[in-house]
């Protein structure tokens, strides 16, 4: 197929800030995690599928199969979604309250938008 690009698992994009590697990359509705530290601008490999465990709330307790979305201004990840979040997957173990990180399985899909 001459229109084939790849199979989209990870996408290089220009860092919209600068990123460590296994910070959440948030570029408009596209989120992922960054595969490298990044300088802004630089490109950056961003996974958008695949299973991780990310910095969340910590005041927040997940079950398993929770719907997980990114705040982009804060790169935390979140179960109770306020406006401008971003859907980004599924907790895949409970985490307690308090904790600094959470289990996610990625849902390498952008949403059709933030959440309003």
């Amino acid at each position: 197929m001459k229109n084939y690009l790849q199979k989209g698992t990870s996408v290089s994009i220009p860092a919209p800030a600068a990123v460590n590697s296994g910070d959440i990359v948030v570029a408009g509705v596209l989120a992922g995690v960054a595969g490298h530290d990044a300088a802004l601008g630089d490109p950056v490999e961003v996974h958008l599928v695949g299973c991780y465990e990310l910095r969340k709330i910590s005041a927040q307790a997940w079950t398993v199969g929770a719907a997980v979305y990114v705040t982009p201004a804060s790169g935390l990840c979140t179960v109770s979604p306020a406006a401008g979040a971003i859907f980004i997957g599924v907790a895949i173990e409970a985490a307690a309250n308090p904790s600094g990180t959470g289990k996610v399985r990625l849902n390498g899909a952008a949403p059709a938008e933030p959440e309003v």
